[in-house]
């Protein structure tokens, strides 16, 4: 496959997506995900993903919709594949981050992440990407001290 060269449209899209990621609210949900929310189970995944009374559910569905959003503009041809894995790791270090327990998840949420694992599928760029972040994460969770782990409120 021949390797397309980005445009200034492709340019104004990431600049939008990662003016959207800036937003005080939103920096505040990818705080959360990035950061606190550690799940070792799938029922401490359940407890926040799928429990509306939880104060964190929506930050979880804010975050995740964003990058199966952008995902879905890279799969759809709305943006440059390569321009996007280079400036964008977040929906990659999610998908590393939940895959010890990604199946058990894909049970009971059948379309979790699917569009970003389908770029990593499709394109070499984001398979690259995230095997390289899929190594940090796990670096990470080694570091996490006893105690720090997700507990379920």
């Amino acid at each position: 496959m021949e390797r397309m060269l980005a445009t200034p449209a492709d340019a104004e899209i990431i600049l939008k997506l990662y003016q959207l990621r800036t937003e005080p609210l939103m920096r505040e949900a990818r705080a959360f995900m990035t950061g606190e929310f550690w799940p070792n189970t799938p029922e401490e995944f359940f407890a926040v993903a799928q429990n509306p009374a939880d104060p964190h559910n929506a930050f979880f569905r804010q975050v995740v919709t964003y990058w199966e959003m952008a995902a879905a503009m890279v799969l759809h041809g709305a943006v440059s594949a390569e321009l996007f894995v280079d400036c964008n790791a977040e929906g990659f270090f999610l998908l590393a981050k939940f895959s010890p327990i990604l199946e058990p998840i894909r049970e009971k949420m059948p379309t979790f992440l699917n569009k970003t694992s389908e770029l990593v599928n499709r394109f070499t760029a984001a398979s690259a990407r995230y095997e390289g972040v899929l190594k940090n994460v796990e670096a990470r969770r080694q570091r996490l001290q006893p105690g720090q782990e997700w507990q379920v409120r």
